[in-house]
């Protein structure tokens, strides 16, 4: 088993290595650039289609229901633990990275979903499927036809396993390690609870998985954000000195200092990136396959609304972790992950180490859910409609089994099986970036000829 373990910790360090964080990076600029960074110049047309009257058309949930499907995946452990444990590594400098490569990943999310959106198909059910393994077949595969079916399986397989550990199990022990140092509670009968409301969720599908989503998803954040922003009331004094060290050692390395062990800049920039890239999961492709499921006739308008993603995870979420932890003047303690944070919390607001629990414990539980709908549309894709009832029984099961077991290898498991989701993912948006350019223009232009023509 060491020896299984070893070689996987090997190839973790390769794929999400300086190489991957650069394909990463590259393929966001890209993008960014080719959409003459209109993710940036129409931020706010997003928020507007978001909030607007969920349009007609083919689909089977409202579009704001499949950006909060979306969001339940990603809001989690690394909005609250991976932020931490970003500015333990790197200093409070990676977390101007965690930004820097949100905005760049806002429109790596915005060709993903506008890609899920075209190439989608329709199941025997009348549920509508996509995702990069969909688009991976009948976009790259028009043009390359051998690239796209060997892309399509390799993703669609990746995903269906990782999702057990990114998707399940880690978030499963999450959850029970919030609940039993808070409140006591026995870690399997946290597994047991959670096994059973997750089972009630999931026999309603898709649409059950979005209506609870699109409850608690803004619910827990507007409570998080909430709590952080009080906090931030509190430490005002603080912030612009917090921003003084977050871009001076974004540049500069960062000094030890108590029980910090110092930074190079080299740090901030690979903590940040690969922390932010976990985080908001933009280039995975994950968040496609539920962008995918929205109803709308317009890839484009969906692609505005799916960037929105990327910037409620990692620029308002993400920094206000950031910023509370800098502020207490924590970040050089020693501690590190969802301790750093409760600590941070628990400083300046009363119950702080509470709320972060339970925040860490409702954004856990709904990743569960939006991963579990990705691993079965995934194993669907390889195996068909019949497939889907054993995998999601053995969803089920795992999660007491996660909520009560080490799961140091599974982790190092499925972080590595995230990069190789990534790497037929970005590929595949390489190839069909000249397609999301032409649909973009043609949207804008559309718009600009009738600028009163309904969303």
């Amino acid at each position: 088993m060491e020896m299984i373990e070893a070689f996987v910790g090997q190839v973790n360090s390769i794929v999400w290595g300086v190489p991957m964080l650069i394909l990463i990076g590259a393929t966001g600029v890209f993008l960014m650039a080719g959409l003459l960074f209109m993710p940036l110049r129409k931020l706010a047309h997003g928020f507007k289609l978001l909030l607007s009257p969920a349009t007609q058309g083919e689909g089977d949930i409202p579009p704001f229901k499949a950006l909060m499907t979306a969001l339940s995946a990603t809001v989690g452990t690394g909005n609250i633990a991976g932020v931490a444990t970003a500015i333990f590594l790197g200093g409070p400098g990676a977390l101007f990275y965690m930004w820097l490569i949100a905005l760049i990943g806002m429109a790596t999310k915005y060709a993903e979903a506008v890609c899920a959106v075209t190439f989608r198909e329709t199941d025997a059910k009348g549920n509508h499927v996509g995702g990069p393994m969909y688009y991976l077949k009948n976009g790259v595969g028009e043009k390359y036809p051998t690239l796209g079916k060997l892309l399509a399986p390799l993703f669609a397989l990746f995903a269906a396993v990782a999702a057990f550990g990114i998707g399940n199990g880690v978030q499963a022990n999450s959850v029970a390690d919030a609940m039993s140092s808070s409140f006591g509670v026995p870690h399997i009968a946290t597994g047991l609870i959670m096994m059973a409301i997750v089972a009630a969720v999931l026999l309603g599908g898709i649409r059950r998985i979005a209506d609870v989503a699109g409850a608690l998803v803004p619910l827990m954040i507007i409570l998080y954000v909430g709590s952080a922003l009080v906090i931030l009331v509190i430490n005002a004094a603080a912030i612009p000195d917090a921003f003084a060290l977050i871009f001076h050692h974004a540049f500069e390395p960062a000094s030890a200092a108590g029980g910090f062990a110092g930074a190079t800049v080299a740090a901030a920039i690979r903590f940040g990136i690969a922390r932010g890239v976990f985080s908001n999961e933009a280039g995975l492709g994950s968040a496609a396959i539920a962008h995918a499921a929205a109803k709308t006739n317009d890839p484009v308008r969906q692609g505005h609304i799916a960037m929105l993603g990327t910037f409620i995870d990692t620029i308002i979420v993400c920094t206000m972790t950031g910023l509370v932890i800098i502020t207490s003047g924590l970040w050089t303690s020693g501690d590190t992950g969802a301790a750093l944070t409760s600590a941070s919390f628990a400083m300046a607001l009363p119950g702080g180490a509470e709320i972060v629990s339970v925040a860490l414990a409702v954004f856990a539980f709904t990743t569960i859910l939006g991963w579990s709908y990705y691993g079965e549309r995934s194993v669907q894709y390889l195996f068909g409609d019949l497939a889907i009832l054993p995998y999601r029984v053995i969803w089920i099961v795992a999660i007491p089994v996660g909520a009560t077991l080490n799961l140091g290898f599974i982790w190092l498991l499925a972080d590595t099986l995230n990069a190789m989701m990534a790497i037929p993912n970005l590929i595949g948006l390489i190839i069909l970036g000249p397609m999301v350019f032409r649909a973009t223009k043609t949207y804008w232009e559309k718009r600009a000829a009738n600028p009163q023509s309904a969303d």
